[in-house]
């Protein structure tokens, strides 16, 4: 039972807890024995690019936006625009390590109605697609953000396509080689490529997939090697400060009025004249002018496989040790068959408005946007699609930039728990899409390096949503009702069943509605209320259910307390009420303790009540 799978993995965190510490002093040890020295990585105008991709980035495609229709484009930009504009998109409060932390990137989360995707301890709750055969009869948003999130469904049904009707050994993107003086065009003028499906990983290159309840299919993000955690996680920024919360949802329902949100949609039209008919073409420099830093030979290569080696254990150990929440699924859902992605997790950010990005700090290989991770809470082999739009910052520069050469945004990648294989980076310009298959995002990390320019990404993905949707919830809200009886006449209620298996699972799922979906609600996804009402409704109706739940609870409660009841029987149901209650009390605790350095309203209140 899913519940009951969240009770059991939260016990089997805090036996773990007691080990983290001595984990990362070992980790630390390691990194502090490799040293000051940078780990190599290549750039398309290096020698062995493509190599390297082809052997050990095989999952990686590329799709430039010349390959995308000119409409599409033109509908999905303006999208992006119309939901900044309206101040859609919004810093999460995550939970990164124990500490709450903003997301330096905002956020929205579009998808199939009722879906949600669960990420460092925070549930975002799907503005629906609104296609054109779903939501018939709703009028849950005003006319501008449906077209908005209708075109943004029609990327999506383009992606979910696109990356199904890939074949092995298909070559979307074009990249020259050491020698080319050109561009190989496909012989349908398709100038994408992909790398060959011939996976070369470097030895020692151990998977860090960790399958999480909320995605993140890693239990606190990439725990990554950067003990401190000194580096942005999933877009995160510095720790949560008193009042901020204010300031980042007044920021989002006002900057689409402000002078920093005024995107026009001539900046669309801009990024076209780029997009279209332009694909760069990648230099290659010739093998005397590499200038990638080595890893440094003879003594230390000894240390470098034996550091590599020894952190591949240390990650086992996490996995075995590692469960987090109650959307993990059992057993593990694999992606088979043609590909659907069912949400896409917009983002924004603009480096000028930022005070200060961190530098990569394993490669050298500039500033981070957002920081390695893998992307988490989803389907095991499935892709992530991404479409990567440079539009006009806040300072009204464009992504055509000025004379001179200028940072183009670009992803890193790197084999996760591997400091031998070189990492890889690949320039984004506006408009190019690239996909991450099969396997790449467990076995491998990936991180966004910041341009000059604003940028928008849309990524697509297969959230496992097993324990993530409003119909899950609702079922479960049933089950656990179906156990109490309501006399028509009267009103009173009472339970039909006292067998602690059967209370036992109630209050898991009483826990599961409270914890897991309402209060995540009550902080942050009733923000989305001013812009799409879609889930009022449903949630207004899980409360009252909730409430239900809490009367079974007393009645409960009554009969654990009734002196007729047999001391063995009395017994069992008091320990079974005693742990549905500690847990309980336990998580009311905590959010109270993310509430209490805030003077929130709304949402805190509401929170605070329990």
């Amino acid at each position: 039972m899913k519940a009951r799978q969240c009770k059991h993995n939260s016990r089997n965190m805090k036996r773990s807890g007691d080990s983290e510490g001595e984990k990362r002093r070992k980790k630390r040890r390691l990194l502090q024995e490799l040293g000051d020295q940078k780990i190599p990585f290549l750039g398309p105008s290096d020698q062995g690019f493509q190599q390297l991709w082809d052997s050990s980035y095989s999952g990686l495609v590329l799709r430039r936006s010349c390959s995308l229709p000119a409409e599409l484009h033109c509908r999905v930009q303006a999208a992006l625009l119309t939901l900044r504009k309206k101040g859609c998109l919004l810093r999460d409060l995550v939970r990164v390590r124990d500490r709450d932390v903003f997301t330096a990137v905002s956020r929205a989360l579009l998808g199939e109605p009722g879906h949600t995707y669960r990420y460092l301890d925070t549930r975002l709750f799907a503005i629906p697609w609104h296609s054109e055969d779903s939501e018939k009869g709703q009028n849950c948003c005003d006319p501008d953000l449906r077209l908005a999130c209708k075109a943004l469904w029609e990327l999506n049904t383009f992606f979910c396509s696109d990356v199904s009707h890939l074949k092995e050994g298909d070559r979307l993107t074009q990249c020259l080689k050491a020698g080319d003086v050109e561009v190989k065009q496909s012989e349908e003028g398709d100038t994408e490529s992909k790398l060959s499906e011939d996976s070369k990983n470097s030895e020692g290159g151990d998977s860090e997939s960790r399958h999480s309840e909320e995605g993140d299919t890693e239990s606190k993000h990439s725990e990554e090697w950067d003990i401190e955690s000194k580096h942005s996680e999933e877009g995160c920024s510095g720790s949560k400060r008193e009042g901020e919360w204010e300031t980042g949802s007044k920021h989002s329902s006002e900057e689409g009025e402000s002078s920093q949100g005024k995107l026009t949609e001539a900046s669309v039209a801009a990024g076209l004249e780029h997009s279209e008919g332009k694909c760069p073409v990648w230099a290659s420099k010739a093998a005397s002018d590499v200038q990638t830093e080595p890893l440094r030979q003879g003594t230390q290569e000894k240390p470098v496989a034996h550091l590599k080696q020894s952190l591949s254990d240390y990650h086992i150990e996490d996995i075995q040790a590692s469960g987090q929440g109650c959307s993990q699924p059992s057993p593990p859902q694999v992606c088979t068959g043609s590909v659907n992605f069912n949400v896409t997790l917009l983002n924004y950010m603009d480096p000028a408005a930022m005070s200060q990005l961190k530098e990569e700090p394993y490669y050298g290989m500039g500033k981070m946007a957002v920081g390695w991770h893998h992307d988490e809470n989803l389907i095991s082999h499935s892709p992530v699609a991404v479409y990567s739009y440079s539009c006009r910052n806040d300072k009204g520069e464009s992504s055509e930039g000025g004379s001179g050469e200028r940072a183009c945004w670009r992803i890193g990648l790197k084999v996760a728990w591997d400091i031998h294989t070189p990492g890889l980076t690949l320039p984004l310009e506006s408009g190019d899409c690239y996909y991450m298959r099969d396997d790449l995002n467990s076995t491998h990390q990936h991180c966004v390096l910041a341009g000059d320019t604003a940028r928008f990404s849309s990524t697509h993905r297969v959230a496992e949503c097993s324990s993530g949707t409003l119909t899950y919830i609702q079922s479960q809200c049933q089950e656990a009702l179906s156990n109490l009886h309501i006399d028509p006449e009267t009103g009173a209620h009472s339970l039909l069943a006292l067998r602690p298996a059967t209370l036992q699972h109630c209050e898991e799922i009483h826990n599961e509605v409270e914890f897991e979906w309402l209060r995540q609600y009550w902080f942050q996804g009733q923000r989305y209320t001013r812009f799409c009402s879609w889930w009022t409704r449903p949630m207004e109706q899980l409360e009252k259910d909730w409430k239900l739940m809490e009367t079974m609870t007393m009645l409960f409660l009554a009969k654990v307390e009734e002196e007729g009841q047999s001391g063995e029987g009395r017994r069992d149901m008091a320990e079974t009420l005693l742990s549905a209650l500690t847990d309980r009390h336990q998580q009311r605790q905590t959010w109270r303790d993310r509430l209490r350095p805030h003077s929130w309203t709304g949402v805190g209140q509401r929170v605070r009540r329990q």
